[in-house]
């Protein structure tokens, strides 16, 4: 971080009103700010942000190199790699058919864009997920902490409320059934006041703003270690608007992927961002495509797309390096975001922790169920629970 200024690859009469305004060390930039190095030398906001994005990717640079010496480059085999990959935990969405065509949740170290229309569920699924990452380990979770970064001011705390408390109450009904220790145990801090304690939130107004709070995450992270998830709702909204200079947007995104990319690997944390959708006009006809165009595409791990199908939801998997492209239906519901209520119930069985309901029809999609959505037939909570009981919970 003491590099000097002298010595960073800017354009030389950048250099140079840096040197004259009294910059010494890229530190002394990074401290600045962009909008504080705009009125300091005199440039436009967007020239100060793409300056300190050089300025943290060099200091970045050095910091590995000075780590690792002459072998900073990471060498591993395939099967590290592998072994790496399976001891990676999944943050689980409860939608058991999500669940599966992601191949177990959404995965740490990987960054998951969601894109839809309006109204679609897409931030739904996000405070689900900054909820289900804090679920102890003993019931399955993986015992993390959130980051919510808000562009589009579509976080509702009253929701969150509603699913945090579904999700307390799925993980007594599960430690009644249990008897044991260590559920007992982790419920005593595993409460709706700690849930909501460990959701860290942000709201950025404009690109600046989100490329800023992006650009220093990791040292918030390294204050906050058990941070699993990182959730930018929405990805889209700053960079459609107030942009003449495409090429200059481009440069932006192309930046902000790479450390969101850096975030995931080396803060071993899921990334999941929102993105809009466009129309794109063909000769024929047209289409609705994920906003900010084909490039961008290529920042994502795993792209799902939610759209409609008259009055049905349904969720695409489009793009996985190790999943098969596949579309399932869901439902928003009150009591949990995600789930599809199946009426004909033949067996109970668990995953870790958490209850799936399977039906042998292929067309009804397993629901996990946060809040133990009953089936038609008529059972009421203590026949239920008495049936839970029968049944044996370990796999």
């Amino acid at each position: 971080m003491q590099r000097d200024v002298g010595g960073l690859p800017l354009a030389p009469a950048l250099r140079a009103r840096l040197v004259a305004a009294g910059f010494q060390t890229a530190q002394e930039l990074l401290e600045t700010g962009p909008c504080g190095l705009s009125k300091e030398i005199g440039i436009s906001k967007e020239e100060a942000l793409e300056a300190l994005q050089v300025v943290r990717q060099e200091c970045q640079g050095d910091a590995a190199r000075t780590a690792g010496g002459s072998g900073a480059t990471r060498k591993c085999t395939a099967l590290e790699l592998l072994e790496e990959e399976q001891a990676q935990g999944f943050i689980i969405t409860f939608c058991s058919a999500l669940d599966n065509i992601l191949g177990g949740g959404v995965q740490l170290t990987k960054i998951t864009e969601i894109c839809g229309a309006p109204g679609a569920g897409k931030t739904q699924l996000c405070m689900q997920l900054a909820v289900d990452v804090q679920i102890p380990e003993c019931f399955g979770g993986v015992a993390g902490e959130a980051v919510f970064i808000d562009t589009e001011g579509s976080f509702m705390v009253d929701r969150v409320v509603d699913i945090a408390t579904a999700c307390v109450q799925h993980c007594q009904l599960i430690a009644e059934a249990h008897q044991e220790e260590d559920h007992l145990k982790a419920l005593e801090t595993f409460s709706l006041e700690s849930i909501l304690s460990h959701i860290y939130y942000f709201r950025c107004r404009d690109y600046i703003e989100l490329l800023a709070q992006v650009y220093l995450l990791p040292d918030f992270l390294s204050e906050h270690s058990k941070v699993q998830l990182v959730v930018v709702d929405g990805i889209a909204f700053p960079f459609r608007h107030d942009f003449e200079d495409l090429s200059l947007r481009t440069r932006l995104l192309n930046g902000l992927a790479q450390q969101l990319i850096i975030i995931a690997n080396d803060h071993k944390s899921a990334v999941v961002l929102t993105n809009q959708m466009t129309t794109r006009i063909g000769q024929s006809q047209s289409t609705l495509v994920p906003a900010l165009g084909e490039s961008w595409g290529h920042a994502a791990t795993v792209r799902l797309i939610f759209h409609w199908d008259n009055s049905q939801r349904l969720a695409t998997l489009y793009k996985s390096p190790s999943q098969k492209e596949s579309t399932i239906p869901y439902r928003i519901t009150v009591s949990i975001s995600f789930g599809m209520e199946i009426q004909r119930w033949e067996q109970i069985v668990s995953c870790k922790g958490i209850f799936r309901h399977i039906d042998k029809s292929e067309n009804d999609v397993c629901f996990l169920s946060v809040a133990f959505q009953l089936p038609s037939e008529g059972w009421d909570v203590p026949t239920f629970m008495h049936i839970l009981h029968l049944f044996s919970l370990e796999k």
